[in-house]
């Protein structure tokens, strides 16, 4: 007797957790499968729902859509550059216990996160506009990186100060008392140990730049096309606009993809290194 309800106490716990999952699995179907699922039957098939490949045919032949996607790349490019380049100092202080005593700095820099990024990007595009004449409209490719960088410089900090908080501090200052002066230290020492976090915070950065079409149509006052503008104009355009929309969607999931396996081939080939006997 006692074992018979021994299994019906654990029965009754299984059937509750499986009752758990069902939420998660709802959501999964309804707004991830079943929205790719639409996006690969117009993507593979014409207006008039036929199998076609001619969307791929214009889309891979167009000059202006291979233009759209350089101008993506450029703009992806250069946002997740300078972003490293300024989020790696700051991360650094805020991981030092020396110059971020009480953390409070780690907040300032993340806050901004908590905001809606259509609403900074519009406060960000009116004070630039105040400061400097309608430099957003002058130079749109210069605004929409000043756009892109203020909205997702808080996507790099935070992978790069949460890996720089697992530094062994012991290896720099050994070098230092070995005698390497402080830029061979950093060079040597710091940046190899922090290569998982500039590789997250490349990712992290470099990919939801290539689909932010709002900071793009408000910072350059749309005169410059990224991949997600055009997939937004193609999808609001109408039923025709869908099937061109779809294959620059798989276009654009099949870069994010490639960029995730680089990011995984090389955390594995560092988790291999650090493994290794010497």
């Amino acid at each position: 007797m006692e074992a018979v309800a021994v299994q019906r106490t654990h029965r009754r716990r299984s059937n509750f957790r499986g009752m758990l999952v069902i939420p998660f699995v709802a959501f999964m179907v309804f707004f991830v499968l079943i929205p790719l699922f639409l996006i690969l039957f117009y993507a593979f098939t014409d207006a008039s729902g036929r199998p076609s490949l001619a969307n791929w045919a214009d889309i891979f032949t167009s000059f202006e859509k291979w233009k759209t996607i350089g101008i993506t790349f450029a703009v992806a490019i250069t946002t997740t550059a300078i972003c490293i380049l300024i989020a790696y100092p700051i991360a650094f202080i805020l991981s030092n216990k020396k110059f971020n005593k009480n953390k409070v700095l780690v907040y300032v820099f993340l806050l901004p996160m908590w905001v809606n990024f259509v609403i900074r990007t519009m406060a960000l595009k009116d004070m630039i506009n105040t400061m400097f004449s309608s430099l957003t409209a002058n130079l749109p490719f210069l605004g929409l990186v000043i756009g892109m960088v203020y909205d997702y410089l808080p996507f790099a900090i935070l992978p790069l100060y949460n890996q720089m908080l697992k530094m062994d501090k012991n290896q720099i200052e050994a070098a230092a008392d070995l005698g390497a002066n402080p830029f061979r230290v950093f060079f040597k020492v710091i940046v190899p140990m922090t290569v998982p976090g500039i590789i997250s915070a490349c990712t992290m950065t470099f990919m939801p730049t290539m689909s932010s079409y709002v900071i793009a149509y408000h910072m350059s006052n749309d005169k410059i096309q990224i991949i997600g503008s055009l997939i937004n104009f193609y999808f609001m355009s109408g039923t025709g606009g869908y099937n061109s929309g779809a294959v620059l969607s798989l276009v654009m999931l099949i870069i994010i993809g490639f960029s995730l396996v680089l990011e995984r081939l090389s955390n594995n080939k560092e988790d291999a290194r650090k493994g290794g006997i010497w």
